[in-house]
């Protein structure tokens, strides 16, 4: 096999069924010229989660976001409409927006030419002797954005399938649950020192935690009940039945809607190819990951409470409470992924072969394979 081919040992990977399979080489998470493929032929034709739709309130919210390189906008317009656009102004290329904040109209910070919330062009300080200056025709050209059960998804794709169809089957698991009534309580954003698919990995098995986080929730978990089903196309999932030993982690006592083990079952989500979700009955959180190179990965982390606990007079404490654990806890996560891509830099590193708990990695890197052009 030629080792400075990683889709090519990626592919030989993957031929193997899962009850033999390995983890992905290791050329996969290193190599600068895999990563380029990734973000041409996944990132650049993928749906990319820029967070929560009740982070954008009001008209002129806005926050900013990179897909593959590409400066991207997304905000409410006047009439309260959720768009994308380019983060480019059409004079001289500068970024407009930087971040996230509330804006009247976009004003690039070079020479003040001026865009509405929809992208058209409002006005262009002394250029009335331009003869070929078209106001009309500088408008900031649009992305596509949805919003879908409450996620922000933006793609630079003009003709993928909408998430709702590419993620169709995951009413049936969690339709329940009202993703998009849950309230966004904070959002931040992180870069550690390992490779994205490091992270993705990590959050799609639960087989770490018992070690990874034995400082915080590895105690209640028992590997011997734990069960990780085939996934989806679109995406895959297992799920834990959690005690109330964590704050808001089981139905509010007077949600009359929920029934025997739904009011405890927590669902971790990861849909392909960057947006990791933890969905249980009172609460949610979120991983959304951007590479930035091989050896870092960007990470917005937010979270929020489900409907019924917005009303209760203890939900600030609680979620205090609950944040605080998340923190911890992604801290342990930190350490261990960014310890297994010190430990890829080694001569000796080798995959080794998958738990049956591991059965999402393995459909990840299927997923991965099949789209990276042979």
């Amino acid at each position: 096999m030629n080792i400075h081919d990683p889709a090519a040992e990626l592919r030989s990977n993957v031929a193997t069924p899962f009850e033999r399979a390995h983890a992905m080489p290791v050329s996969v998470y290193t190599s600068e010229d895999f990563l380029a493929l990734e973000q041409e032929h996944i990132f650049a034709k993928s749906w990319l989660c820029a967070g929560r739709a009740d982070a954008l309130k009001e008209p002129g919210d806005y926050l900013t976001m990179e897909i593959s390189g590409e400066p991207v906008i997304v905000l409410r317009d006047r009439d309260g409409v959720l768009r994308a656009m380019s983060n480019v102004c059409r004079h001289r290329m500068s970024i407009l927006l930087e971040g996230r904040g509330h804006v009247r109209a976009i004003t690039c910070p070079y020479h003040a030419w001026t865009y509405n919330l929809d992208g058209s062009l409002r006005g262009a300080p002394a250029m009335d002797m331009n003869t070929s200056f078209c106001k009309e025709a500088l408008g900031l050209p649009a992305v596509r954005c949805v919003d879908w059960k409450g996620w922000i998804m933006v793609t630079l794709d003009p003709d993928l399938p909408e998430p709702h169809e590419t993620l169709k089957e995951m009413d049936d698991l969690v339709g329940y649950l009202p993703m998009e009534e849950y309230v966004e309580v904070f959002r931040e954003e992180h870069r550690w020192n390992t490779n994205w698919k490091i992270l993705a990995e990590n959050f799609m098995e639960s087989y770490h935690l018992p070690m990874c986080h034995g400082g915080t929730i590895g105690g209640a978990v028992d590997l011997k009940k734990m069960t990780c089903p085939e996934g989806y196309p679109g995406f895959n999932f297992h799920h834990i039945l959690k005690d109330d030993s964590i704050a808001l982690s089981i139905a509010h006592k007077d949600n009359t809607v929920l029934e025997g083990e739904d009011r405890y079952r927590t669902w971790l989500l990861s849909v392909y190819p960057s947006l990791m979700i933890t969905l249980t009955p009172g609460y949610f959180w979120y991983l959304s990951l951007t590479p930035d190179g091989p050896g870092h990965v960007r990470i917005l982390y937010g979270g929020g409470l489900h409907p019924d606990f917005t009303k209760d007079d203890d939900a600030d404490q609680h979620f205090a409470t609950l944040k605080g654990l998340l923190d911890h806890v992604n801290d342990e996560d930190r350490g261990c992924t960014e310890r297994v891509w010190k430990g890829m830099q080694a001569r000796h590193a080798v995959p080794g072969a998958l738990s049956h708990l591991e059965r999402p990695n393995y459909e990840f890197a299927t997923w991965i394979a099949g789209r990276i052009p042979t």
